[in-house]
Order: C-alpha cells, then structure tokens, then sequence
C-alpha cells in the first residue's frame, strides 16, 4: 500500500541543517589541528544527513507501520519516533480519523424491478493500523467496493416503496453489512446515509398521477363520510320538526330574515307560502313569548 503523507519532519530537517553547520565549522576550524578533525567533520556530516530518514514524527490522529528487513517491527505514533535507515522502511501512514467515502449505484434493479439511481455515503474508521496495513491492499478503494456492492444487494431486495419510505431503515440495514465485511480490515463503519434516489422521469410522472388518484379517492370518500353525516342531522331535524310544528315555522322565519339581512334585498313571496306559515298564528306566538319573558 502507498502511503497518502507527502508532509516532511521539518524538526529533522532542521537538525540536519544544525549537523551540517557544525561539520561545516569543525572542518574550517579545525583542519590545520589534526586529520582526525577532519574525518570528524565527515562523520558528522553523514550523521546529519541521515537524520530525516532515522527520526521521524506522526501527528495525533496517524499511525506509522514499520517493516524491518520486510517483516513487522512495531506500529509507531503519535509524536517523535526512531527507524533504522536501510534496514527499516515505513509501509503506510494509517490515517485514524473519522473519513467519508461516497459511493452509488446506477441503474440498479429494485425487487419490483424499477431501474434506480441510489447517491450513498459511508463514514468510516481505521481502529486497526496493523490490519488496515497488512490484511489488505487498499483498504481505501476496498470499502468503496464493498459499499457499492452491498448498496446494490439491498436495492434488488427491497421494493422501490420501501427504499422511498424506509430510508432510515436502509441506512441502518447498509451499515451493519459494510460493517461485517470491513471489520476483518481493522475498519469500523460509523454510519451510512443515502443521499438521493432517483427513478426514471416516466416513473416519476406515472407515481404522481398515481398519487393523484389516491388523494382524489381519499377526498371522495371523505365527502361522501361528511355528506352522510349531514343526511343524519337532517333525519334528526326532521323528527324534531314533525314534532313541533311551531319550531318548524319559527325555523322558516329565522331562514327569511337571514336571507333580508343585505341592504337593498327584496323577498318577493307567493301568497299561498305565506298562508302556510299561518302568520296570525305566528305573530300570536311571538306575542305569548315576549309577555312570558316580561314576566
């Protein structure tokens, strides 16, 4: 596996440059003293220009796998630690925190065989280094494809309105999957989220119209409950009215003064409409009802 770090130890760098100077010094200096003083300043000039590749540094979150003479020497990290040129090498720099991998699955087949276009995102975790490392090649491009395999296993085996209405029920469901197969790579799947699904836009227009209808349906049958509970109240006015003419007239002429009520209406009304509301009798009526409320 290729490591991601392009980033240098500028600490060691900086004590190289420090090594460097002092040969530099000792050379000038001391040359005329002794040929020993010389090869010293050799010596310290190797030593110097080793020090990037013998001291090196991993940040908090990165842990560095060390081979020594190609086999498994230690996982090293975080902060300042010490390889030997040559005989070790740094396989990988093994990334621990939190990262995001977007993954989908195009013209994917539902169980009800409706084409779908699925957008996915994984979050994921290295808890591992040694296994991340050693277990797999590219653990990276690995979980990619895990995670559009499993995305594509769960999409031809649920129905399309399922998928639209159990989403989070998907997600949970891609999770656990991803996570059983990456966890052998020392990866730990935090969560998935499905982003978008898409179908075809024939589909589309077929669901809406069927949306349609189902909504008409509900308004239909909800006026038809309302019409119906309407006829029961009249039923039941009716027996009340059959049982009290009087409250029939009354109700008449409630029903003619709220109809006068606009300024400039004119109520034109046959004579024989009035001689059925018996208004003697009404006005006679009224009068008993107004001297028992004086009372």
């Amino acid at each position: 596996m290729n490591s991601y770090r392009t980033g240098r130890n500028q600490f060691a760098y900086f004590l190289m440059m420090i090594g460097l100077a002092l040969a530099a010094a000792v050379f000038v200096l001391l040359r005329d003293d002794a040929p020993l003083n010389i090869w010293l300043a050799v010596a310290i000039a190797i030593v110097s220009v080793f020090i990037p590749q013998t001291l090196m540094m991993a940040n908090q979150w990165e842990r560095a796998v060390v081979l020594r003479l190609g086999r498994l020497q230690g996982i090293k990290g975080p902060g300042l630690f010490v390889i030997i040129p040559i005989v070790d090498t740094i396989a990988t720099w093994v990334d621990q925190r939190i990262q995001t991998t977007q993954f989908n699955a195009e013209q994917a087949l539902s169980k009800d065989t409706v084409p779908v276009n699925v957008d996915a995102v994984v979050f994921w975790q290295v808890h591992d280094p040694e296994r991340a490392a050693l277990e797999i090649t590219d653990y990276r491009e690995a979980i990619g494809r895990v995670a559009q395999t499993s995305l594509r296993e769960m999409v031809g085996s649920s129905p399309l309105a399922t998928l639209l209405a159990d989403r989070k029920e998907g997600d949970e469901l891609l999770r656990a999957e991803i996570g059983r197969k990456t966890a052998d790579w020392g990866v730990s799947v935090m969560s998935v989220e499905m982003r978008d699904i898409s179908v075809p836009p024939e589909l589309q227009d077929a669901m809406s119209r069927q949306a349609q209808a189902e909504r008409e349906l509900l308004a239909r049958v909800m006026l038809g409950d309302a019409e119906k509970q309407i006829a029961a109240k009249f039923v039941e006015a009716a027996d009340i009215y059959a049982k009290s003419p009087a409250a029939l007239e009354l109700r008449a002429m409630n029903i003619i003064y709220e109809t006068t009520k606009e300024r400039g209406a004119t109520i034109l009304m046959p004579t024989s409409m009035v001689n059925a509301m018996n208004p003697v009798g009404m006005l006679g009526l009224a009068a008993a009802m107004r001297q028992t409320t004086v009372e």
